[in-house]
């Protein structure tokens, strides 16, 4: 028998071709996946979908791939960013309409799903999402997506990011929530959810951000939230919340923004919690707290936002805030306060608009006493 022919360099350079060819191509389900979740959507405007041709899928805008199996792994579409693709349509944000296919849940690799800031984007959220065990990042924040959280959500305990914000979702907050371990960022702002927070919403304990306002949810902050050590932002503003103000609040180590303004809070304030160290935001206005403010505050008080205006509070301001080591803005107005306006700092940068209609304030910048 001859010997085979010497590999020549070009006949090398065709092998290694066919090979890398082959290599990169999407697996079929994979490919059929995404062809479809595509043919859901509409882009009218910066043809984001021409490059999702052929069997390449991380060729595809906004597709990544496993490098040694192809497998589909991220799916990062966002309508604004800074993304050259805009630049070169001359917009600043992108325009889509249709809606998620189910699809997108046989791409079972998945870790990331971004379908963030389209406005348009409508329909629901598929119920098998929660079937994307590797999923990590979930951020379908600024579309127009309506129907429920998926109730087994809780089943991604690998999830990081979940982040609804800014859309049409309604009912409840599902209970399965509780068990998503992983969960470091939670923003479901802007809906138009009801209910209760989950009375065991304090399992995420490796939550930092809970952001939850401009919905419409109601009854208490839930005591099992004292367990939160990690929480630094907490935003429930907006919403029908009752019951008292939690003397825990002012017990968690990293707490620095806490926002529970426009609620039906009602109750005294806690000492703890004005006095607290690391609380720089604090807006506690449009509530039905009662009872004085807490003389509380000391030389670690460094509050950039202090507000409990539109509450039922009386008696005096408290001295204390003098020894604060900083207060950017103050609003103690609509209230039952009364007294003198303490001399000095910070109460003297503060305009009237900071003490105005209480019952019988008086001091500068209020009529003489």
């Amino acid at each position: 028998m001859a010997p085979p022919p010497p590999l020549t360099p070009s006949l090398i350079l065709i092998l290694l071709a066919t090979f890398l060819t082959a290599a990169a191509a999407c697996p079929p389900a994979d490919l059929a996946a995404l062809q479809t979740f595509k043919s859901a959507l509409t882009d009218p405007y910066l043809g984001l979908f021409d490059t999702w041709t052929g069997s390449n899928c991380s060729a595809y805008f906004g597709v990544s791939c496993d490098p040694a199996t192809a497998r589909v792994t991220e799916i990062n579409l966002r309508g604004e960013s800074e993304d050259p693709i805009l630049t070169k349509a001359g917009r600043t944000s992108g325009y889509m309409t249709g809606t998620i296919s189910p699809a997108i849940c046989k791409l079972d690799q998945l870790t990331t799903l971004i379908i963030a800031d389209w406005k348009g984007l409508s329909g629901q959220i598929p119920d098998c999402v929660s079937s994307l065990s590797n999923l990590r990042v979930l951020d379908l924040v600024g579309n127009s997506l309506s129907g429920q959280i998926p109730s087994q959500i809780g089943n991604l305990d690998r999830l990081a990011v979940l982040n609804l914000a800014d859309n049409r979702i309604s009912g409840g907050i599902p209970e399965s929530i509780s068990k998503l371990e992983s969960l470091k960022h939670l923003d479901l702002s802007n809906n138009q959810i009801s209910g209760r927070i989950p009375n065991d919403f304090g399992n995420l304990k490796m939550l930092s951000r809970a952001l939850l306002g401009r919905n419409q949810l109601a009854g208490p902050v839930p005591n099992s939230m004292s367990n939160m050590y990690r929480l630094a932002d907490l935003d429930v503003s907006m919403n029908q919340i009752s019951g008292g103000l939690p003397g825990w609040l002012g017990d968690l180590p990293v707490l620095s923004t806490l926002n529970l303004d426009s609620n039906a809070i009602g109750g005294d304030i806690p000492a703890k919690l004005l006095g607290s160290r690391g609380l720089g935001i604090m807006n506690l206005s449009r509530n039905a707290l009662e009872g004085e403010i807490p003389d509380a505050f000391g030389p670690e008080s460094y509050f950039m936002v202090l507000d409990l205006s539109y509450n039922n509070l009386k008696g005096k301001l408290p001295g204390s805030l003098s020894s604060a080591a900083y207060v950017g803005h103050l609003d103690f107005s609509h209230n039952h306060l009364c007294g003198s306006i303490p001399a000095g700092e910070p109460f003297e940068k503060f305009d009237s608009a900071s003490f105005g209609f209480n019952d019988c304030l008086c001091g500068n910048p209020l009529s003489t006493c």
